[in-house]
Order: C-alpha cells, then structure tokens, then sequence
C-alpha cells in the first residue's frame, strides 16, 4: 500500500511539472519557427541555383517570405510557391501571407507565431530584402556588401541561432 501511495505521489509530481509545460508552447513554438526558417533559407538558396535566377527573402517583424522580385508586396506571380503545396496555415501567417488576391495559402511565407521574438546579432532578416543568387551567394540590390546575418530567435527562455554566412550562403 505505501509503494502505491508513493507512486502516485511521484505521478502527480510529474505531471504537475509537464502539465505547465504541456499548456505553454511558446518555448517550442520557437524551436520549432527556428527550423523552419532555416529551412525556408535553404530552400531559397537551393531554388536559386537550380533555377539560375535570384530568389529573394523578405523578412519582417511579422514573419519572412520567399519572392522571385524584390518588391514592397511580393505579386502573386513573384511568389516562390511552398515545397509542400501550402504553408501553415497559423492566423498570423493568414495575416502575414496575404497579397493583392487575399491570403495566400501556396506561398512559402511563414508569419511569426505569437509570443515569439527575433533578435538581430549581426546584421537583420528585417533591413531590407537579400537574394540568393545562381551560385547560391547572398547578395542586396544595391551592391551593399553582405557581410552575414546572425538573428535569435525565443520564446519562454530557449533561444535558437539562425546564421547566414557572408560569402557562401551556408544557413545553419
């Protein structure tokens, strides 16, 4: 009988520990956004160099977006379609994602979730639109030297790296 009570006794500890953090994702929200974004870097990249033209990468401090032309609003017809068929489909995607025709649901752009913060290290996904060119460098318009960009991005204290080297491109 004791081994039993102990036993429940250590079943309510432990859920009591993972019940809050069960009921807060905003740490793996960010994990997870963190991965995704580097996912959505090297894909610029990768498209980039096998279609031999730039692919640009437009982020904001609503979420990052992947465009064949360099525009204040990415056209419908400029928009690098998601390798997947569609995005997330989360409400602030919906509200980031959305061009001339509403919400855009095959576009690779990905709204920040909430509760989520990016931090610029070096150099920022927000200044201004870069491009990965035909051999897969990153480069901005107007000739300004790409010198990396480090961002972190947290949420409920875990912190991921997102880094873009200068002269390769190599996003890790």
């Amino acid at each position: 009988m004791v081994e039993l009570i102990v036993v429940l006794i250590l079943i309510g500890i432990l859920s009591a520990i993972g019940v809050g953090r069960f009921f807060s994702r905003t740490g793996y929200d960010a994990a997870s956004f963190a991965e995704e974004g580097r996912s959505m870097l090297r894909y610029a990249q990768k498209l980039a160099v096998a279609q031999n033209r730039r692919v640009y990468v437009q982020g904001s401090l609503e979420g990052v977006a992947l465009c064949y032309e360099v525009t204040a609003k990415c056209p419908p017809a400029s928009q690098v379609p998601a390798p997947s068929g569609a995005n997330s489909g989360r409400a602030s995607t919906r509200k980031y994602c959305s061009s001339s025709n509403g919400y855009a649901s095959g576009w690779y752009c990905e709204g920040w979730p909430p509760g989520i913060s990016m931090t610029p290290v070096s150099g920022s996904l927000t200044e201004k639109p870069f491009y990965f060119d035909a051999l897969g460098r990153p480069g901005f318009d107007d000739n300004q030297a790409f010198t990396g960009i480090v961002v972190t991005i947290s949420g409920d204290g875990i912190s991921s790296r997102i880094a873009i080297e200068q002269e390769t491109g190599y996003v890790n």
